[in-house]
């Protein structure tokens, strides 16, 4: 243990860092923690040296602080991108340059990492939609830039465990109407929700046994789409019912309806301050909201139906899509809740409603933050996000897949990419739930599950990423189990 992490462990612990202990030295606390910031941070320059900070004030003030250090450790936000930094190249900051710039004017290309590509290995998992024990394996060929699969064009490869399924988890059947959005809970494995197009909101647990918790019931029409809080204790829901309502989400009723004047498509909290509600409507607006008051503070004007957003985990980037596939990017001001439009992108020639809309903290192939954009014509768009230029987009990839009649959505697969590519899911036209390396444009389709019996609209890892749920457009929710890494 360094002297940095020994200093980590007495602060959990209640007690003051070594440099406070000799009465000779005496330094500002802020200072310190730049002091213990690595020397080379580029895409988050200030999150280690708050994590210290905040770390060792929490041990002064909090009785459980040691409890609240482990969470940390293994389930924090953040953990997942401070895991991916520490364990790049050491060559990363003069590897692939041109790949990570991302300035205005230049497009970054794919290029290769060294040493030998790694064989896909494609697996069916095929189960009955209601039968848990009915599951059987197959193998699939990947289809180029398609999402239909040939079944006669089967074949066997090298068994890589990454995309290994062993069936289904558990299965959710009592809507009877179209699911079109589903959210495991923030750092939760085990706590589910989904909205139906009956404007019914559901909240599950997933753990054994799975049951139904809530079914949270007042909007009139579909659920465009919902948000838990940082702490998973509220919901905040959208509708085509012009109204944004919030939810307790442990006692299952309804504190506060926003109404408004067009359909409400998308909403997200605020990742720092919970307090601000951002919602994304048919009046081509992004409108701030105040959570504890329920008023709109603040708003932006687009050109088209924002029907897509994500932040990223400062909460100062507001990334969105409307309804003629253009992304922008938004600067929020974390206090105050004023945004302003920061730059539009627009990528291929079609005029398409964008339905996915995901920030990724970091990527050990783009060597930067990235974003995933998903179109209604079929077309997956990956961009590499210049965090220095307020985010600014750069495209690094993009996929066409078969148009879509419903608005289907993707998926990163964050553990999946820390293996050779980049890894999304996505559900599909054709009832299956496809995989596919951007990285490999001849074999893209890497494994496929079945067992829906219609459509397949949403997506969602839980947490620790050993679970994916999916959902169709007859209701049923599946909640697929990933096979443990030996």
């Amino acid at each position: 243990m360094d002297g940095a992490e020994e200093q980590e462990v007495n602060a959990s612990q209640g007690e003051a860092p070594m440099l406070e202990e000799n009465p000779k030295i005496s330094m500002d606390l802020e200072f310190t923690s730049c002091l213990l910031q690595p020397p080379i941070a580029h895409y988050d320059p200030n999150y280690v040296a708050l994590r210290r900070l905040l770390l060792r004030r929490k041990a002064l003030s909090s009785p459980d602080a040691i409890s609240r250090r482990k969470e940390w450790r293994c389930n924090g936000r953040g953990y997942v991108a401070y895991r991916n930094f520490i364990s790049r190249p050491k060559n990363w900051e003069s590897f692939n340059v041109a790949s990570r710039s991302s300035t205005p004017g230049h497009s970054g290309r794919w290029t290769p990492l060294p040493g030998p590509q790694s064989i896909m290995f494609e697996v069916d998992s095929s189960s009955s939609s209601r039968d848990l024990r009915g599951y059987s394996q197959g193998f699939s060929r990947g289809a180029s830039f398609n999402s239909s699969v040939n079944d006669a064009d089967r074949q066997l490869r090298v068994v890589e465990h990454a995309y290994s399924f062993v069936g289904m988890h558990c299965i959710f059947d009592s809507c009877k109407v179209s699911v079109t959005i589903l959210k495991f809970g923030h750092m939760r494995s085990d706590l589910l929700a989904y909205g139906a197009s009956d404007g019914s909101l559901t909240i599950c647990c997933v753990s054994e046994p799975p049951a139904i918790l809530h079914q949270l019931k007042g909007h009139s029409k579909d659920i465009t789409d919902f948000d838990f809080s940082s702490n998973n204790q509220y919901i905040a829901s959208s509708s085509m019912d012009k109204t944004v309502r919030v939810w307790d989400a442990s006692q299952g009723h309804c504190i506060r309806v926003i109404y408004g004047v067009s359909s409400q498509l998308c909403i997200r909290f605020h990742p720092v301050n919970n307090n601000l509600l951002f919602v994304g409507n048919a009046n081509k607006e992004i409108s701030v909201m105040n959570f504890s008051t329920g008023r709109v503070i603040n708003k932006a004007v687009f050109e088209n139906e924002i029907t897509a957003m994500d932040n990223d985990h400062t909460g100062q980037l507001i990334f969105s899509g409307d309804a003629q596939g253009c992304i922008y990017t938004v600067s929020v001001n974390s206090h105050t809740g004023s945004i302003s439009r920061s730059h539009r992108n627009r990528n291929g020639r079609s005029k398409c409603l964008i339905t996915t809309v995901q920030y990724r903290t970091y990527s050990l192939l783009a060597r930067s933050s990235v974003l995933l954009a998903c179109a209604q014509d079929g077309n997956l768009y990956f961009f590499s996000v210049a965090l220095e230029i307020k985010g600014y987009l750069t495209l690094l990839c993009s996929l066409k897949l078969a148009p879509q009649v419903h608005s289907i959505r993707a998926s990163f697969c964050p553990l999946l990419s820390l293996e050779k590519g980049e890894f999304i899911v996505s559900g599909s036209e054709d009832s299956n739930v496809y995989f596919y390396d951007l990285t490999k444009p001849k074999n893209t389709c890497v494994n496929k599950l079945q067992g829906h019996g219609s459509p397949v609209i949403g997506i969602a890892w839980n947490y620790g990423e050993n679970l994916l749920a999916s959902s169709d457009s007859n209701g049923t929710v599946i909640v697929w189990k990933r096979a443990k890494m030996s």
